[in-house]
């Protein structure tokens, strides 16, 4: 194969921001991204992620800091003089050209000679797997389809970085899945480095080899999906990974490993994180895979049953506390709405963070 990824060592965005007014869309991120890497922008909406990829891409003007390749201060430059593969969320696809002349329309805008042109274009088609394809017109395609047809034209002029914002969340769940792998492979493939901006943790986990977690326009966390997923620093970033069950109490005792938080009448051990000392305010954090009804006579957080959704193998419940607390868990009996339970979980599948949420 002669489709390459262009050579480079690293990108850095050095306290690169962006301000729209006087809103601060982008404070100071800071960050180094290697060659060959896969990283994952995410975060909830407005947190700053498409921006970060927008300046990235020269589609946004930076207000302050600088964006370099190498030792290539390249944020001055124009889009097209950075040369960086871009996959947009609805595609971008000419609707009057087939695939083959939508893939190798940046060629052509290059002036490569239609022999090289025709050569790239094959093998671009070849690796998203569309060489029964390449005479559609973009609407006859599905949308999975549009989806590769956009990756082969990002890829095949061979750029340095390939820029993804949100790429999936146009398709069903069954073509994301799918989708996902097929990125994956064809980063791989390229050897390519590629920044991916999404929502959704489970792409990110599964796509990345760094997650940059961003809130607010400022990163509040960076590392490797088993980082991520198991060792949040902070609550918010917590709560983005998955442990939507978040409820306050009072630290009643805390080490550097262990915390113990009262809520109501009962006493939550868990895995501490940050700062957690006793006699302040604290929250644990538990996903709800691993909340579970406990047996008659044990201690936990009661709450009130307000529904059950039977989800093949297993229950997901959703529970109400006294205090408003919301709860969602597993069980493998169905409970009646207005039924009091008893929930709690491992104490090593707890997190426990101090102070205000």
């Amino acid at each position: 194969m002669t489709i390459h990824a262009a050579n480079f060592r690293e990108l850095r965005l050095d306290r690169l921001s962006r301000d729209f007014g006087t809103h601060n869309a982008l404070k100071d991120v800071s960050l180094t991204i290697r060659k060959g890497e896969f990283i994952a922008l995410l975060g909830p909406s407005g947190c700053g992620k498409s921006t970060t990829l927008n300046l990235i891409a020269g589609l946004l003007p930076a207000t302050g800091g600088g964006i370099w390749l190498d030792d290539k201060r390249i944020d001055p430059l124009r889009p097209e003089e950075r040369g960086f593969g871009m996959v947009f969320q609805n595609y971008a696809l000419f609707p009057h050209m087939n695939v083959r002349r939508n893939i190798g329309f940046g060629l052509k805008m290059r002036g490569l000679p239609k022999a090289e042109i025709d050569k790239r274009v094959d093998e671009a088609v070849a690796l998203v797997r569309l060489q029964s394809q390449v005479d559609k017109l973009p609407g006859q395609l599905s949308g999975g389809q549009q989806q590769r047809v956009a990756i082969a034209r990002a890829i095949v002029v061979e750029p340095p970085l390939v820029l993804m914002d949100e790429p999936l969340s146009n398709l069903d769940a069954k073509l994301r899945l799918e989708m996902r792998a097929e990125i994956r492979r064809i980063h791989n493939t390229l050897g390519a480095t590629t920044i991916y901006v999404t929502h959704d943790q489970e792409e990110a986990l599964s796509l990345a080899d760094r997650i940059v977690v961003l809130r607010d326009g400022q990163m509040r966390q960076v590392g490797t999906p088993e980082e991520l997923f198991s060792q949040p620093d902070h609550l918010d970033v917590a709560e983005f990974m998955g442990f939507r069950n978040v409820v306050a109490g009072q630290v009643s005792a805390a080490d550097a490993s262990m915390a113990e938080v009262t809520v109501g009448s009962a006493s939550i051990r868990g895995r501490s994180r940050g700062p957690v000392a006793a006699g302040r305010a604290g929250h644990v954090a538990i996903r709800p895979e691993d909340l579970h009804p406990l047996a008659p006579g044990e201690t936990g957080l009661q709450a009130t049953i307000i529904s059950t959704e039977f989800r093949g193998r297993e229950f997901v419940g959703f529970a109400r506390m006294q205090d408003g607390t919301d709860l969602s868990f597993l069980a493998h009996d169905k409970l009646d709405p207005g039924a009091t339970v008893t929930l709690g979980a491992a104490p090593d599948r707890v997190l426990v963070f101090g102070g205000a949420a």
